[in-house]
């Protein structure tokens, strides 16, 4: 099969013809219909996760056609399936009790595992995968695999935001974007905060509230001027130190950080603590979504009850990952790239 493999750090990922994936026997191979190019794949491709090597290949917001199912598989030759980024193995305590997306002994493809910048991916423990529904497009779904169900889980879950309140979000890639459409629906006014004034354009049309550029204001102090005192949860989005602490010093008494954007190399930093302390926050990291909550959320999608359609901006040949991977070095575009195209 043709696959965009990691050989060098920074630099264009090689186009090979690689083995067909041997399937799992708990598993299945997928067909790949739609795979996003996402800024945790950019982590990788610089070097910045230990488990991305040479001859890794990334990928992990993916749906497709079942071509291969193994002998304990769940589903069949056909079935029309998304995966969560994260596969949980269905028999530890995490996940017997709900919480797949913290399993001790989960694979991630893109990340230790092939991923799905290939034309078919081995998908283990397919008691994760969710059939996608025909009304859904597979450029659409791709993006529930990671960004959409990672926004759910962090205001639904860790956040529990309310009707009502102020949501924060630092960062408009597609996490940021996902928490502004998702927390809309929710009934919350939402801020949003980026250094690109056509991202922060972008997402007034699509509802925010208000909208803060980082790069000539101080961020926090805006949002807290804004909310009349602070909001009562704020999202990051990005996984740097300086929108972290944005996050953290914008937000009210007892308010709530999530943590959502992956923090890059070892991931130490410094953060405000006095903050954490004096306003007595609550400060949560998240890390995707357990499957058993899809049909909740494709249900309001598939009702019209939140349209992500803005998620997308553009459908890719395999060929143009790399200078998506490439453009997030810098300041982007408003909208996710979806790859469509794998022999392209």
């Amino acid at each position: 099969m043709r696959a965009a493999v990691v050989r060098d750090f920074n630099a264009d990922l090689a186009l090979e013809r690689v083995p067909d994936p041997a399937c799992p026997e708990t598993g299945v191979v997928l067909e790949v219909a739609a795979c996003g190019v996402c800024r945790s794949d950019y982590h990788g491709w610089t070097g910045g996760h230990p488990n991305v090597v040479n001859g890794s290949i990334l990928g992990h917001e993916y749906c497709g056609t079942v071509v291969e199912a193994g002998p304990r598989a769940q589903h069949k030759v056909g079935d029309r399936l998304i995966a969560p980024f994260i596969l949980g193995c269905g028999a530890c305590p995490a996940c017997q009790t709900g919480a797949s997306n913290t399993c001790a002994h989960q694979v991630v493809p893109g990340f230790g595992a092939p991923g799905a910048y290939a034309e078919c991916v081995a998908v283990p423990f397919d008691h994760n995968l969710v059939h996608l529904p025909d009304s859904l497009s597979p450029a659409l779904a791709a993006g529930l695999g990671c960004r959409v169900t990672t926004a759910w889980q962090a205001l639904t879950d860790r956040a529990d935001v309310k009707a009502g309140e102020w949501v924060a979000v630092h960062g408009t890639g597609g996490i940021g974007l996902s928490v502004l459409l998702l927390a809309k629906m929710l009934g919350a006014r939402v801020v949003v905060v980026d250094i690109v004034d056509e991202k922060l354009e972008h997402a007034v049309t699509h509802g925010a509230d208000a909208t803060v550029n980082a790069s000539q204001v101080d961020a926090a102090a805006a949002i807290r001027d804004i909310t009349g005192g602070g909001a009562h949860v704020s999202i990051e989005a990005l996984g740097i130190a300086a929108t972290t602490n944005a996050s953290v010093e914008c937000l009210a008494t007892l308010g709530r950080h999530v943590h959502v954007g992956m923090p890059a190399g070892d991931g130490m930093m410094e953060i405000n603590m006095r903050a954490i302390y004096a306003k007595q926050l609550a400060f949560y990291g998240t890390r995707g979504m357990p499957s058993w909550k899809y049909p909740t959320l494709l249900g309001m999608i598939e009702r019209g009850d939140v349209d992500i359609s803005p998620m997308v901006a553009r459908e890719i040949p395999l060929s143009a990952a790399s200078a998506e991977l490439r453009a997030m070095g810098g300041p982007t575009p408003p909208g996710t790239a979806v790859i469509t195209d794998f022999l392209g």
